[in-house]
């Protein structure tokens, strides 16, 4: 069991359950109606505990809406309590929906190799296991060569001291969490795992990314 999951079980956890459900709602609702009129595309990214990229991207110019949710594993419709016992083989993901005038994949992928250690493998920090993988799961053939260059342009550019081992692979499944782990940071910024380790991913991106910060 990691870190994180120490503090969700001696945390209010589910006294927080409604409140998420109704942002999470809130949000989808306003975000639904942003995407009228625009040109749309999606990635989904692993990068350790699901709510660190999705506070991190929330703050990204051209991100329309984000979902966190399982992906690429071996069950239908997972609970968070079996992806979590390491079983199911489902990676904790991030869904992005970005406007394609604003933003791009290949940028998305510049913040990701920056904001989560892609050289741990099956662990972010104090998180352990199969879930907190690090990977990257393209939908079509573009996306899966933008993948790999940017895997390439990060080696080259020798981001991190060790050798990558991001996994990038076809989608071949997706199930979005349950509501409250739905923009998490936002509902409990006092959540110790949030005051730790979110937080801290958050304002690296802040000080890392300045000029992709929202208007």
């Amino acid at each position: 069991m990691g870190a994180k999951h120490l503090w969700i079980w001696i945390g209010l956890l589910m006294a927080t359950g409604c409140a998420g459900k109704r942002a999470k709602q809130e949000y989808t609702k306003n975000n639904s109606q942003k995407q009228e009129n625009m040109n749309t595309d999606t990635a989904i990214l692993a990068g350790g505990c699901f709510w660190c990229l999705d506070a991190v991207y929330r703050q990204m110019e051209g991100i329309v809406s984000i979902e966190c949710g399982y992906a690429n594993g071996k069950i239908k419709n997972p609970t968070y309590r079996e992806v979590c016992s390491g079983l199911t083989g489902h990676a904790e993901v991030t869904q992005l929906v970005f406007d394609t005038s604003k933003t791009s994949y290949a940028e998305i992928l510049t913040v990701f190799w920056r904001i989560h250690d892609p050289t741990t493998l099956n662990r972010q920090g104090n998180d352990v296991g199969t879930q907190y993988r690090s990977g990257i799961y393209y939908h079509n053939e573009a996306q899966k060569e933008i993948a790999l260059k940017s895997r390439e342009a990060a080696e080259e550019a020798k981001l991190w001291e060790d050798a990558i081992v991001t996994e990038i692979m076809q989608l071949e499944c997706y199930y979005p969490a349950e509501d409250y782990h739905q923009d998490y940071y936002t509902n409990n910024p006092d959540q110790p795992y949030c005051v730790a380790v979110v937080g801290e991913k958050a304002a690296k991106f802040r000080k890392l990314f300045a000029d992709k910060l929202k208007k």
